[in-house]
C-alpha cells in the first residue's frame, strides 16, 4: 500500500508540474496556453501576440524578428517560464 501511495504521489505531482516553454513553441500557442506570459511579450517588444504571424512564428523567431540577439532571447526565456511558474496557465 505505501508503495501505491508513493506512485500516487509522485503521479500527481507530474500532472501539476507546468511544461516549460521552449524557444520551438509557437507564440500564438504560449499565449493561449500561459496569457499571464503576455506581459512579457509586450515589455520585450513583441507587440505580435495576437497577429496572423504568431501563429506560424516561432518565440525564438520573433524575438529574433525584434531585434533581440541570443543572451537576449535567452533572458526573455527566462522571463516567461518565470511568468508561468508565478500561475501564469490558463
Amino acid at each position: 500500500m505505501a508503495d501505491f501511495a508513493l506512485w500516487l504521489g509522485d503521479f500527481l505531482a507530474k500532472r501539476k508540474a507546468v511544461e516549460p516553454i521552449k524557444k520551438s513553441m509557437m507564440i500564438a500557442e504560449v499565449v493561449a496556453k500561459y496569457p499571464g506570459t503576455i506581459p512579457v511579450f509586450l515589455e520585450n517588444g513583441l507587440h505580435c501576440i495576437g497577429c496572423h504571424v504568431a501563429a506560424s512564428e516561432t518565440v525564438e523567431q520573433g524575438a529574433f524578428a525584434h531585434g533581440m540577439d541570443e543572451r537576449a532571447v535567452a533572458g526573455f526565456m527566462k522571463a516567461l517560464n518565470k511568468a508561468v511558474a508565478k500561475g501564469g496557465k490558463r
